[in-house]
């Protein structure tokens, strides 16, 4: 028995023991309704033996109309059959719902601080329906089964007592084998559930930083994780289908050996005296009684019972998952250690994704590189080969060390040119290099080595940072977020100077310091910002990419951070949405949609119909006022 088995059972009992009468009605109805069972085959050797065999048509006739009369009244007792079952079920749903309301009561009252627990309009709801549900089939099932077996095999013993002795062995055995395959069924079904829960919340944490995963070349680290979550469920799922097909056995012997014997060893039961009518009889048994209910219990069973089994475990004291951020896993069970994956961490600890080692930036010994000098070349690009270029023959030289702004209409090219550069898309033509070098390496560009100015290390994380304009924070700690690229870490003397660089102080104490948690949910979007630029300047990479990575600060806060990344040692390309951002730049690219103007903030303003205009629609007084 498994250990939700074990603690719901005292339960159950209770709740029948307190509804006996209801339970003997329930069992009264079921016998009346089972009683044609008995009929079907008696009936039918009777008609074949004291009718049509011996030539008294009127005589079968009488016994095939008693079988029918019976199917009739069964029918009739169904009514009672499903009333009785309401007076079962409906308290069960009523025992539910007082169950979750009182705990999600008691919890509010014990923690009024604690966040609502948004999974109780599921309990309420779709989980207790589906427990109601999953009850009242079971209760169908077995209390057919029962009666069913019980009419038969007294049909059986009436027509002649040695047939059990040919069905009973096989139909013994196959409800031994059934019996014992549905521990293992539940606890592989929980494990198999487990590992798609890992695997869900696992891909759903990574798409929601799938652009971040990309620029900071954690792909590796994450396509590893990602595969081994996916091959723990491939295995939980090949366990799960080795007992199902032990299930499938299990009916095969208890339903189909059964008639497969009886067929073998008619002749000996036709030489023991036994007649054809009596033969026929129990095959009618077998085929239309046992084997159709022993195929809808074991099927129920193997489903709806695992199904009821843990709905069951959830809503009356089950251990629940919270979201990707911490807390116990729903249905939790040893077995589940089965699903861990080798270098990996359980999905619902929050970490992280980690990079490959660097050295740190921030470390007393670093050296700071001037920069990578990153060129294009006749870069085309578009999004699809039937589709106009978003970038076309575009030429650009970035000295290292340069702090360039890059503007244009909105959906010109700028966030697509950054993507470029940060090696997360391909041009169509041309060619993007970072110090010589593709943006985004892979193993047959190590023999290279670095180029001047470069860490010596392969990694992209280790090259560029792109910080795009919806800022991705996790559900961990103020640290583990800011160290997110920074593999060997840094001190907190570095990590308090980098957020007292960026204008994140006031926000790390309001939060409780470095080491308080962080919900995504409940920051804007300008204090994530602010977060994803201190985590880029800890960050031992000398390329930085600011997608409108500033577009929900305040112009005195991104004034303020885009001074600090201009100071910060490395190669600086801004994505600017504000006219001031092209000023404090060493130059401006100017983006048309036709050719592309390279040039300071004073040339440009000479140089380009364009440029003009945005500088006079970007005055910060109507910026401020459209904001």
């Amino acid at each position: 028995m498994t250990t939700a088995t074990i603690r719901l059972l005292p339960r159950a009992l209770r709740f029948l023991r307190a509804r006996t009468r209801v339970v003997l009605l329930l069992g009264g109805w079921s016998l009346l309704e089972s009683a044609h069972t008995f009929v079907s085959g008696y009936g039918v050797a009777k008609a074949l033996d004291d009718g049509f065999l011996v030539g008294h048509t009127g005589t079968g006739m009488g016994w095939l109309a008693v079988a029918a009369v019976a199917i009739v009244i069964s029918g009739a007792a169904g009514r009672g059959v499903f009333r009785g079952l309401a007076d079962l079920v409906e308290p069960l749903r009523d025992v539910l719902v007082r169950t979750v309301v009182t705990r999600a009561l008691d919890q509010a009252v014990a923690d009024p601080a604690r966040t609502a627990d948004t999974a109780v309009v599921s309990r309420l709801t779709n989980q207790t329906e589906l427990a109601r549900d999953s009850f009242a089939g079971l209760v169908l099932v077995a209390r057919s089964f029962v009666f069913t077996a019980a009419g038969a095999l007294l049909g059986l013993v009436s027509l002649a007592p040695q047939l059990l002795l040919i069905v009973l062995p096989p139909l013994i055995a196959g409800l031994l084998l059934f019996l014992a395959t549905l521990a293992p069924m539940a606890r592989h079904q929980r494990a198999f559930l487990h590992a798609d829960e890992t695997l869900s919340a696992d891909f759903g944490a990574v798409a929601a930083g799938l652009r971040d995963i990309a620029a900071c070349g954690a792909r590796p680290t994450v396509a590893a994780r990602a595969y081994g979550l996916i091959d723990a469920e491939a295995r939980a799922a090949r366990r799960l289908a080795g007992w199902a097909a032990a299930r499938c056995l299990a009916l095969g012997v208890a339903g189909q050996l059964p008639v497969l014997l009886l067929l073998l060893s008619a002749p000996w039961l036709l030489r023991q005296n036994l007649t054809a009518g009596t033969v026929l009889g129990a095959l009618t048994y077998l085929t239309q009684a046992l084997l159709p209910a022993l195929h809808t219990l074991m099927n129920a069973l193997g489903s709806a019972g695992t199904r009821l089994l843990v709905v069951l475990d959830r809503l009356t004291g089950g251990r629940r998952r919270t979201p990707l951020g911490g807390g116990s896993v729903d249905g939790a069970h040893p077995d589940d250690a089965s699903l861990s994956v080798p270098g990996s961490v359980p999905a619902s600890v929050p970490v992280p994704l980690s990079v490959p080692v660097a050295v740190s930036v921030n470390s007393p010994t670093a050296t700071h590189p001037p920069g990578p000098r990153v060129e294009l070349r006749s870069i085309t690009f578009a999004y699809g080969p039937g589709a106009q270029p978003v970038l076309h023959d575009l030429d650009l030289v970035v000295e290292p060390g340069e702090h360039l702004a890059v503007v244009g209409p909105s959906g010109i090219g700028k966030s697509t040119l950054a993507g470029l550069i940060a090696g997360l898309l391909a041009p169509t033509a041309g060619a993007v290099r970072v110090n010589g070098r593709p943006p985004t390496l892979h193993a047959s560009d190590t023999h290279a080595g670095p180029g001047p100015g470069l860490l010596p290390d392969p990694d992209p994380s280790r090259l560029r940072v792109l910080i795009p304009q919806q800022a991705y924070v996790f559900s961990g700690s103020v640290r583990d977020n800011l160290l997110y690229l920074c593999p060997d870490g840094a001190s907190d003397a570095s990590v308090a100077a980098a957020s007292n660089a960026v204008g994140l102080s006031s926000l790390v104490s309001r939060l409780g310091g470095l080491d308080a948690r962080i919900d995504p949910a409940a920051l804007s979007q300008g204090e994530r910002q602010l977060i994803a630029l201190g985590r880029a300047h800890l960050s031992p990479a000398p390329l930085l990419l600011l997608d409108e990575a500033t577009c929900h600060l305040d112009p005195a806060a991104e004034q303020r951070a885009e001074q600090v990344f201009a100071d910060r040692p490395g190669t600086l390309i801004v994505i600017a949405h504000r006219i001031t951002s092209a000023q404090r730049a060493d130059r401006v690219l100017v983006l048309d949609g036709i050719r592309a103007t390279v040039g300071s903030h004073t040339e440009l303003l000479e140089r380009s119909v364009l440029y003009r205009e945005l500088a006079g629609n970007w005055q910060p007084e109507s910026v401020e006022r459209s904001r």
